[in-house]
């Protein structure tokens, strides 16, 4: 009996092991019910102990739903067991009655599977009463905006000008002082770099080594240039050697003292620079004197030039100042475009590239937007516009009518105002018609075919229009017909698309027609028209 005790308590504990061992897994949505593009919120949760192996789905499947969002595994510690939790966003966009899928959760190598839940998506009731319906948009081309990559060009622009003009500069005063250097004459010339070395006062064996070089280099090439000496490609001996021959010979009578100092200047020079020696204090200073007085009593032992030679430096020497002269125009003519381009594109970059550009070109009505406006009044009652320019009064047979023009049809913006009162008795203070909806609906008719008549009598073709009601910034209302035209300007083999806005001033008595044309794809002429529109204003009393 104790036996049998024994194992019925061991198969409880075992059983109960194995079941916290194999964990419960739960599962739940927010709503079984929602609207079309509502998202729904479904989460699957897993309770079991800390040594469990809990594997959700990788890809799960929400078919007929669509997957927004998936959350990370979101773990809670309790005092028995843990809590694992994985949530998914899903939406429907059709109506119906759906089911989510169920779904496989792996605990231990053993599967969980959920339960099929059913979800009703409900459509969204529109009262079409209340809420207005709109005709389906045409597809419309949209130009592509180069501003970003304009910008991006003008900037890159401005700092390469930037970096040309710093290296221009650079090299101007460089090739500037090396021209100005080979107009003067070999002793002149040696004696102001002898001058520059004076204030140099070396401390380092590298600063040792320049001066020295710069030093020898001095003597060197004043002996190549003025006594005919292959100096430069010489070694020390071999200078001093070729010194001893001429002073033998009777052509360069210098004394023994001078060849001495410059032996010793030679030695302290190889040293320095290829013994990586530095020389006392003071030695420096002294070797450079001993080399200006080289110099100078070279140029004292030196023959007189003869008159050819003369001949030939001068003729030289004017070379030499006609080439700086016309480098100096060369560099001066590239630095005067390199800033005229560096005022366009700072310009540019400030005010625009299409401004700037159609500034320099004379963009038709960009001259006319940019110019001074006028404000008047015109015709009978008197109507207050401002315009880029004045209009021209049209003579007429007829007194009933007057017309006002600025331009053409073919010009860039064109400008008419058209009075037509056949009744004699207007007064001045009237305002627009209130006539009855069938008198204003066949005066208007009237003239949308009197407009149209007279565009096509022009030869224009394609006539798009559209009417509506209008009021001015004035709070004048007026009736305003609008659209496109293909009109065969002057100049062009093919017709341009054109734009036109009319508007109508109705009276009893007559009609003020106010009629405005101009290219539809010109970057200026909405802004010339919106001004003009809002400077509109009927004088009712004078």
């Amino acid at each position: 009996m104790k036996q049998f005790y024994n194992f019925y308590f061991s198969f409880l504990f075992t059983t109960f092991l194995w079941s916290q061992n194999q964990g419960t897994l739960s599962f739940a949505i927010d709503s079984t019910v929602v609207k079309i593009g509502q998202q729904l919120n479904y989460t699957l949760q897993v309770k079991a102990d800390s040594t469990a192996r809990i594997f959700f789905p990788e890809e799960p499947v929400f078919f007929p739903f669509e997957l927004l969002e998936e959350s990370p595994i979101d773990t809670i510690r309790l005092k028995t067991h843990y809590l694992y939790t994985k949530r998914f966003a899903l939406i429907q966009f059709d109506s119906g009655d759906y089911f989510i899928p169920q779904q496989q959760v792996k605990i231990n190598g053993f599967s969980k599977i959920s339960d099929l839940i059913p979800v009703r998506v409900e459509a969204i009731e529109v009262d079409t009463l209340k809420q207005k319906l709109y005709d389906i948009k045409s597809i419309v081309d949209v130009e592509k905006n180069y501003d970003v990559l304009i910008g991006r060009v003008l900037w890159g622009g401005l700092i390469l000008l930037f970096l040309a003009g710093i290296t221009m500069t650079y090299f101007f005063q460089k090739r500037k002082k090396e021209l100005m250097e080979l107009e003067l004459l070999p002793f002149d010339r040696a004696i102001e770099e002898l001058k520059a070395l004076e204030s140099e006062k070396p401390l380092k064996q590298d600063e040792f080594k320049k001066y020295y070089s710069r030093l020898t280099d001095v003597v060197r090439r004043y002996l190549e240039e003025e006594a005919k000496i292959d100096a430069l490609e010489s070694t020390s001996e071999e200078l001093l050697t070729k010194l001893q021959m001429r002073k033998d010979s009777g052509t360069l009578d210098l004394d023994k003292a001078t060849l001495k100092s410059l032996s010793e200047v030679l030695q302290n020079a190889d040293l320095v620079k290829f013994a990586k020696s530095i020389p006392e204090y003071g030695i420096a200073n002294q070797d450079r004197k001993v080399v200006q007085h080289v110099v100078i009593e070279t140029k004292e032992a030196l023959p007189e030039p003869t008159e050819e030679e003369l001949k030939e430096k001068a003729a030289y020497q004017e070379f030499l100042k006609k080439k700086r002269q016309k480098e100096q125009w060369i560099w001066g003519l590239t630095g005067v475009g390199v800033l005229i381009v560096l005022s366009l594109v700072v310009s540019m970059i400030i005010y625009g590239f299409y401004p700037v550009r159609d500034t320099l070109l004379g963009y038709p009505t960009k001259a006319l937007y940019s110019g001074k406006w006028v404000k008047s009044q015109y015709g009978i009652p008197p109507l207050l516009v401002e315009t880029p320019e004045v209009l021209e009064r049209i003579p007429s047979d007829q007194k009933i009518i007057q017309e006002f023009r600025l331009g053409n049809y073919d010009s860039p913006f064109y400008i008419n105002i058209l009075f037509d009162f056949p009744k004699s008795n207007l007064k001045k203070e009237e305002s627009p018609s209130t006539n009855s909806k069938k008198t204003d609906f066949e005066k208007g008719q009237d003239l949308v075919a009197k407009i149209i008549s007279n565009f096509e009598s022009k030869g224009a073709v394609n006539i798009l229009m559209k009417n509506d009601e209008f009021k001015l910034p004035s709070g004048t209302p007026v009736f305003k017909v609008y659209g496109t035209l293909d009109y065969p300007k002057k100049g062009n083999e093919e017709r341009v698309r054109c734009s036109f806005n009319t508007l109508l001033f109705t009276f009893e008595e007559g009609t003020i027609i106010f009629t405005m044309m101009f290219e539809k794809d010109d970057r200026y002429a909405p802004e010339i028209e919106k001004r003009i529109i809002n400077s509109l204003e009927l004088i009712k009393e004078l």
